[in-house]
């Protein structure tokens, strides 16, 4: 609008200059009555000239009308009207032009009240039809994106909106340029930007998600004593069809816990018969012997430092 407002402040001057110089120079042929219509015909002339020009930005159409009918669409570039007969109501842009907007205490289909922002990527295609068909195409697209998005809230569950976002976008990208298409203009992308839920569902959210962790555990817990249970039974079996196999175990068992903990264990006598371990003597040299091993070993290493 500046270069138009510098370009018919130009035209005019120099238009109106010329009059009064060619005014200027019949002085001497003709009467100064002359002069004067010489010099409002320029005036004129300037005036007509100056308010007919337009120049229109590289992203920008004019929508020019002819005694109240549309006429045509003017631009980029300069351009001329007739003055008085034709208007420019409306100068459209074509760029892509991003609008948010947000839905506040919206209901989910599970009854929950959310709080949803999101961005409109929009472009107008036909600024013919975003002039005549829409008073107020901005604001139009502003309320239907609103409303789209109400309504694709009020059909979804929680759990799907806050893992689909995506989906959602689709969702209203959708609606919404099928809305606004008669009014000449296409919806590029819609972004969810963010979903806010009640604090006090938050936190029964996580006392949830807590909860499923723990009762994971428990489950991978008694997986693993089932495993186990399984393996003691496998190896019972093996025990039971090979008595020698189940005294050695016993014998090895006796011996490590003996040889780790300390040379005094108390065993149940008919546990002892059990494995097989003879009396309680020989039980007791078992023990002497492991005793004296230990002294021995112990012997060693201070003969090795030494």
């Amino acid at each position: 609008m500046q270069n138009k407002s510098f370009l018919s402040a130009v035209l005019f001057v120099i238009i109106f200059g010329a009059g009064l110089a060619v005014s200027y120079a019949m002085h001497g042929v003709t009467t100064s009555a002359g002069s004067i219509i010489i010099s409002a015909v320029a005036f004129i002339v300037a005036a007509f000239v100056s308010s007919s020009v337009n120049i229109a930005n590289p992203w920008d159409k004019a929508v020019v009308l002819r005694l109240g009918k549309f006429q045509a669409l003017r631009g980029p570039g300069l351009f001329f009207i007739i003055p008085i007969l034709d208007t420019i109501p409306y100068w459209i842009d074509t760029r892509v032009i991003t609008t948010s907007f947000k839905a506040e205490k919206t209901l989910t289909k599970d009854t929950v009240p959310v709080d949803v922002d999101a961005v409109l990527f929009w472009k107008v295609l036909d600024p013919q039809k975003a002039a005549l068909e829409v008073a107020d195409y901005i604001s139009a697209i502003s309320w239907a994106s609103q409303t789209a998005l109400r309504d694709v809230i009020g059909k979804t569950m929680l759990s799907d909106m806050l893992e689909g976002r995506d989906k959602i976008s689709g969702v209203l990208q959708k609606i919404i340029d099928e809305r606004t298409e008669p009014w000449g203009i296409t919806v590029n992308s819609v972004e969810v930007k963010d979903v806010l839920i009640p604090a006090s569902l938050e936190n029964a959210m996580s006392m949830q998600a807590q909860a499923e962790r723990e009762r994971q555990a428990r489950v991978i817990l008694g997986d693993s004593e089932r495993q186990v249970a399984e393996k003691f039974g496998e190896a019972a079996k093996t025990y039971a069809n090979n008595p020698v196999a189940l005294h050695l175990r016993a014998m090895n068992m006796l011996y490590e816990g003996l040889k780790q903990n300390s040379t005094i264990v108390i065993v149940p006598s008919s546990a002892v018969e059990t494995m097989g371990l003879g009396s309680m003597a020989g039980l007791t040299a078992l023990t002497m012997g492991i005793g004296q091993d230990k002294i021995a070993k112990e012997n060693e290493t201070v003969q090795e430092a030494g």
